[in-house]
């Protein structure tokens, strides 16, 4: 049997080469010659010049793949797979320091200009509604049981997830939202998540809730967060996604004392390719042996 020929690119990576040749593929400068792509540097519409009939599979570099389906390049006939999990170690990392600084009411502090004292509260032994309990919501149970925080999760099926006390169908989600004193938004960013945290979903919530997102900004309706926000009807929001993306200058979530802004910045620079080359590896190997491949994108569901 031949050895597969994989082309890596537009943009050449040493990294991503490295993790192709030594799961024992063959890595081609011309995609033409190619069966899979490990995409890498460039965008959807770029694709197309590239793409041919006999490419079986796909690598994207990213987690989400909304802008992907957008271009209409997802289609039938060959195997997509986004970098889905690949960065969930450290995205969750952010969600927890998201947490931790809403606990604390680290922003609030952050911005006082005189000594006063704020009641803060804390993770330990608190209620945390995770919606989206995939790769990195997985992620985030783990760094949460020294708070020993009661986990409740949501998944598209149910399924129980370890650690969470409790996993539920994304109908309870009323139900999570007025339990929970911190939510974290992981979910995939579809045409039916869009603006899933809306003012009636705002208005479940706790008071004194924090609402942390480090899925996509699209989940949540910033107007009706800087209402709620603006209103004390909830106890802040930490996002490391925002929409509109980037954030424009003058925006009042820059100012609102109750929200925390990170620029999609949970996961570093330094470590994406690291470790996108880890699931690069993995996949060809998995793909030299016709193996099911790691985060397959559901062209049905849409992620």
């Amino acid at each position: 049997m031949t050895t597969p020929r994989i082309y890596v690119g537009p943009k050449a990576s040493p990294e991503l080469t490295e993790a192709v040749t030594t799961a024992g593929a063959t890595v081609t400068d011309n995609p033409g010659d190619a069966t899979a792509i490990v995409w890498f540097g460039g965008s959807p519409q770029d694709f197309a010049g590239v793409d041919h009939e006999g490419i079986r599979w796909v690598q994207l570099q990213s987690a989400g793949v909304e802008g992907w389906f957008a271009s209409g390049v997802l289609v039938e006939g060959k195997v997509f797979t986004s970098a889905a999990g690949s960065y969930a170690e450290t995205v969750a990392e952010q969600a927890l320091a998201l947490l931790l600084a809403g606990a604390r009411k680290l922003p609030e502090l952050a911005r006082a200009r005189t000594w006063t004292r704020v009641s803060s509260g804390s993770l330990f032994d608190s209620t945390v509604g995770i919606v989206g309990a995939g790769g990195i919501g997985r992620a985030i149970i783990p760094l949460l049981t020294p708070f020993r925080a009661r986990i409740l999760a949501i998944t598209r099926s149910g399924t129980p997830v370890p650690g969470a006390a409790q996993t539920v169908t994304p109908d309870r989600l009323d139900d999570v939202l007025r339990e929970s004193a911190f939510v974290v938004i992981g979910a995939p960013a579809t045409p039916d998540t869009r603006h899933l945290i809306g003012r009636h979903e705002l208005a479940l919530m706790r008071p004194d809730a924090w609402l942390v997102n480090i899925a996509r900004g699209s989940l949540i309706d910033t107007d009706a967060l800087v209402d709620a926000l603006r209103a004390g009807d909830i106890g802040g929001a930490g996002l490391d996604v925002t929409d509109p993306e980037p954030l424009p200058d003058g925006h009042p979530l820059w100012t609102e004392p109750r929200a925390l802004i990170t620029p999609h910045s949970a996961n570093p620079d330094y470590l994406l390719v690291p470790q996108l080359a880890r699931r690069v590896h993995d996949n060809v190997r998995h793909y030299l042996a016709d193996e099911p491949l790691e985060g397959i994108i559901d062209l049905t569901r849409g992620y």
